[in-house]
C-alpha cells in the first residue's frame, strides 16, 4: 500500500481553510479519516494548524523575499509557500533542502512547472536569511499583528478592551498548545479509574486547573482510539465550558433546555450532574449539528437526554414557562478559543460582530420564554468581547423580568471575585488558565 503524500494532503487542507473559509476542525476531522499512520496524522495536524495560525506572520516573511506579494499569488502557490516557510522557520527537525524539493515537486505535479523556479528561489532565500529579517516595533499595532499573526483590527480591539500588556498575554496564549482537556462523566466512572485506563494506553494525564473532573491529556494522537472515550467515561470539553454546568446549579429531576447545544458537551455534563434523573432537552439548528449531539449521547449512554432540530431564534410554544433551567450558549465571535480554532480570526469582521450581537439578543429573548417563574437562564459565550457579553447581559436585564444572581457558591473559590458575586464570570485566556469564556446566571421573576 502506497504511503500518502502528507504535504499534498496538508496544502489542500490549508487552501480549503484559508481560501474557501472552511472551518479548520471540520477540515481536519474529515481529511484525517483516511490517514491511519500515527506519525502522518501528527505531522499533518501540526503543519495545517501551524500554517493557519501563523498565516499573517508567514506572509510578512514571504513578502520580504518575493517580488510578487502573497496577496497577488495563485492560491496554490501562496499556500504552498506559507506551508513550506512554516516548516523552515518553526519545524527544526525537517531539513530545509527537503522542504524546498517537496514544494517544487508539488508545483510541477499541479501543472505550474513555469513557477517551480520562482518557488524554489524564494524558499532557498528564506532558508538562508530569514533570521536577519527586521520586524516592526513590537508595541505597535502592526508589530503585534505580525508577531502574533492576528488581524490589526482585532489587536486594536483587544488593546482598547484590555490594555496593551493583557493584549499580548491573550495573543501569546492563543499560540500555546496545551493538550486536550476532557471531563470525566462521574456517574459513569471514577476519576482514578479513568486516569488508570488512559495511562495504560500511553496517555500522559494531568489534573485540570479548576475542577476535579477535568483532566488534561497529552501524548495522544486520536481520542477516538481511547477506551475511556469509547466507553463514554470522558467528554472533550474545556474547563471554561464545564463551568456552565456548575453555574447552572441543576438539581435532580430538573427539566433543562439547552438551546444551542452542539456538539453536546454541556448537555451531557448536565445529564451527568442530574445522575440519570430529570430531562435534558438538547437542541440545535441543523440535522448535522443534532447528529453530533446524538453521537455523543449514544457513546456516553445517558438516557435522560434527547436531541432535536430547532432554531433557537424561533419560539417553541410547547416549551413556554416549563424549564427549571435554560442554557443559552449562543453563537459568538469565538475570540476566547483562538488557541484551538486559529482560523476564526481570519473569518471575523467588525460588521460580523454587530450581526452576531443581534442574533444573540434574539436567542436570549426567545430562550427566556422557556424559563418558569423563579427558574434560571444561563447565558454563555466563548468570547472575550464585552459587546457580546456583559453589554448583552445588561441590555437583557433592562428589558426582561430577570435579575443577575451570585454564582460564588457554584464556582471554585479561586474564580470568585466582585463580578461572580454579581452573577457573571469573564474568563480571559492568557490571564486565566483556560479558554476565554463568559457565563451569566439570571433568575426569572421572584421565587
Amino acid at each position: 500500500m502506497n504511503r500518502i503524500n502528507t504535504r499534498v494532503v496538508s496544502v489542500d487542507m490549508i487552501i480549503d481553510i484559508l481560501e474557501n473559509n472552511s472551518l479548520s476542525h471540520i477540515v481536519l476531522r474529515e481529511g484525517l479519516k483516511d490517514v491511519d499512520d500515527k506519525q502522518d496524522r501528527s505531522f499533518i495536524t501540526r503543519l495545517v494548524m501551524g500554517t493557519v495560525e501563523k498565516a499573517i506572520t508567514l506572509d510578512y516573511i514571504i513578502d520580504k523575499f518575493s517580488k510578487i506579494q502573497t496577496r497577488k499569488m495563485k492560491p496554490l502557490i501562496r499556500n504552498l509557500l506559507r506551508m513550506s516557510v512554516y516548516q523552515i522557520v518553526y519545524m527544526d527537525s525537517i531539513p530545509e533542502s527537503a522542504v524546498c524539493n517537496e514544494a517544487v515537486k508539488i508545483v510541477k505535479k499541479r501543472k505550474y512547472v513555469n513557477l517551480s523556479g520562482f518557488v524554489n528561489g524564494v524558499l532557498r532565500n528564506i532558508a538562508r536569511e530569514y533570521k536577519q529579517i527586521s520586524y516592526p516595533d513590537e508595541n505597535s499595532i502592526k508589530g503585534i499583528s505580525i508577531k502574533y499573526s492576528c488581524p490589526e483590527w482585532i489587536v486594536s480591539k483587544f488593546i482598547k478592551d484590555y490594555g496593551l500588556d493583557n493584549c499580548k498575554l491573550i495573543l501569546a496564549d492563543n499560540q500555546e498548545k496545551s493538550g486536550i482537556t476532557v471531563r470525566v462523566n462521574i456517574s459513569k466512572a471514577t476519576i482514578s479509574e479513568v486516569i488508570k485506563s488512559l495511562e495504560n494506553q500511553g496517555v500522559t494525564v494531568s489534573k485540570g486547573n479548576y475542577l476535579n473532573e477535568a483532566l488534561i491529556l497529552k501524548d495522544i494522537d486520536n481520542i477516538e482510539g481511547l477506551e475511556a472515550f469509547n466507553k463514554g467515561y470522558i467528554q472533550p470539553q474545556d474547563e471554561s465550558s464545564m463551568l456552565v454546568g456548575k453555574a447552572a446549579g441543576v438539581k435532580e429531576n430538573d427539566y433543562v433546555i439547552d438551546v444551542c447545544s452542539a456538539p453536546g458537551g454541556k448537555s451531557i455534563h448536565i445529564a451527568d450532574i442530574l445522575n440519570e434523573t430529570g430531562n435534558v432537552d438538547s437542541r440545535d439548528i441543523s440535522e448535522y449539528k443534532v447528529n453530533l449531539i446524538n453521537e455523543n449521547i449514544a457513546r456516553t449512554g445517558f438516557k435522560n437526554i434527547t436531541a432535536k432540530v430547532w432554531d433557537a431564534t424561533v419560539c417553541d410554544e410547547e416549551a413556554y414557562g416549563r424549564a427549571d433551567v435554560v442554557i443559552a450558549d449562543v453563537p459568538c465571535s469565538g475570540l476566547g478559543v483562538l488557541n484551538s480554532k486559529g482560523d476564526i480570526k481570519y473569518h471575523l469582521t467588525e460588521e460580523g460582530l454587530n450581526e452576531l450581537k443581534s442574533i444573540q439578543r434574539n436567542i436570549l429573548k426567545t430562550a427566556s420564554t422557556y424559563v418558569k417563574q423563579g427558574g434560571i437562564l444561563i447565558y454563555s459565550t466563548c468570547t472575550i468581547n464585552p459587546e457580546e457579553n456583559i453589554k448583552n447581559t445588561k441590555w437583557f436585564i433592562e428589558n426582561f423580568d430577570f435579575t443577575l444572581e451570585s454564582i460564588d457558591e457554584l464556582l471554585p473559590e479561586v474564580l470568585r471575585n466582585e463580578h461572580t458575586r454579581k452573577g457573571y464570570l469573564q474568563l480571559i485566556q492568557g490571564i486565566d488558565k483556560c479558554d476565554g469564556f463568559y457565563i451569566a446566571r439570571l433568575r426569572r421573576g421572584k421565587n
